[in-house]
């Protein structure tokens, strides 16, 4: 394999570490900076009320879009298996 090769197989890798893990930051920071705002809004200084509706909208999500991820996953696998098998017949 050349170093472009390598480098394009490591571009898809990181592509595809931000297409899984992007959507479930992107909610615990969305559900962080509500609760942010409100805690800033009534001078609530509660540490656990930041961080138990985090988990639970995580988790959820994570239920919610497992599949998706799961899918991806396993395609990006299979195209790294194909592409080790293919290494030895050039």
């Amino acid at each position: 394999m050349s170093f472009d090769e390598n480098v394009a197989m490591l571009s898809f890798a990181f592509y595809k570490v931000i297409l899984i893990c992007g959507p479930l930051l992107g909610l615990a920071l969305a559900v962080g900076l509500i609760i942010g705002i409100f805690q800033a809004a009534t001078s609530i200084n509660e540490m656990t009320l930041s961080f138990v509706p985090k988990v639970l909208i995580v988790l959820l999500g994570l239920a919610l879009l497992g599949n998706f991820f799961f899918i991806g996953l396993t395609d990006y696998f299979a195209f790294i298996f194909d592409q080790i098998a293919g290494v030895g017949q050039q």
